[in-house]
């Protein structure tokens, strides 16, 4: 699917790190791109950067969703392009020095990670569903899910985490079969360590520690390359039902 002039593309999570650099890359291409996140300022800013929308969404809503979307394409037209990065990574182990995981806070975490992507996706889908093919192949939108390396190797700390971004590996393939009939693709990409705002804050020495941990290239990855892996994923038609890692040949270690 060839990114057109003005094509309608929706990022959740888009105010930084992986969504902002996806956001930055689809506008270059030449889309029209949406914004949902909850960072007001971070969002609108970016969105006036790139002569987008920002729209103040909680992707755990399935109301607010619903109006998020209809804002994005009141603005922009059918999304034909939905990726969702919205995610949060707390930390906490199945039995702590508290005593058992906070059922609260995996909640929380599944709500975000997962039902968010899942709300997002089939709102995508079903408006996708209804427009015009783009091509003789009757293509009419891709949606691209973010899972982690953690959906394969979750460390200690990770139950909540892994098993949401598990969640999302494991909706890929079926997600897919379902909306081949309406000529939508599904991938998920599935990124090692990267150097979003959330490892970047960490102290230097962490940072060097975690890249070294990388086969090659001994670094961290650039919320950049994520965006291209995007942008190739539009492009390939023929990438469809897939979970792709991005992460140096990374296999985590249990801490």
């Amino acid at each position: 699917m060839k990114i057109t002039e003005g094509m309608g593309a929706i990022v959740t999570g888009g105010a930084s790190g992986l969504g902002a650099a996806t956001a930055r890359a689809l506008a270059r291409a030449g889309a029209r791109v949406a914004i949902m996140d909850l960072n007001d300022q971070a969002g609108a800013a970016l969105a006036e950067e790139l002569g987008g929308l920002f729209l103040r969404v909680d992707v755990t809503d399935a109301a607010s969703v619903e109006a998020g979307f209809r804002q994005a394409r009141d603005a922009h037209g059918q999304e034909r392009i939905l990726v969702n990065c919205a995610g949060i990574a707390p930390g906490a182990r199945t039995v702590g020095r508290e005593g058992p995981h906070d059922p609260a806070l995996f909640e929380r975490v599944i709500r975000v990670n997962l039902i968010g992507p899942f709300l997002c996706a089939a709102r995508a889908a079903a408006g996708m569903a209804g427009a015009e093919p783009l091509d003789a192949d009757g293509t009419r939108g891709v949606i691209v899910n973010t899972a982690s390396v953690a959906a394969f190797e979750g460390q200690i700390g990770q139950v909540a985490y892994a098993a949401s971004k598990g969640g999302v590996a494991s909706m890929t393939l079926p997600m897919a079969r379902d909306l081949a009939r309406h000529g939508i693709r599904v991938v998920a990409i599935a990124p090692g360590l990267f150097g979003t705002p959330m490892l970047r804050g960490l102290p230097q020495e962490v940072q060097d520690s975690l890249a070294d941990q990388v086969p090659f290239p001994r670094r961290l990855g650039a919320p950049e390359e994520f965006a291209r892996l995007v942008l190739h994923i539009c492009d390939n038609d023929m990438l469809n039902g897939s979970v792709i890692r991005l992460d140096g040949a990374i296999r985590m270690a249990p801490q």
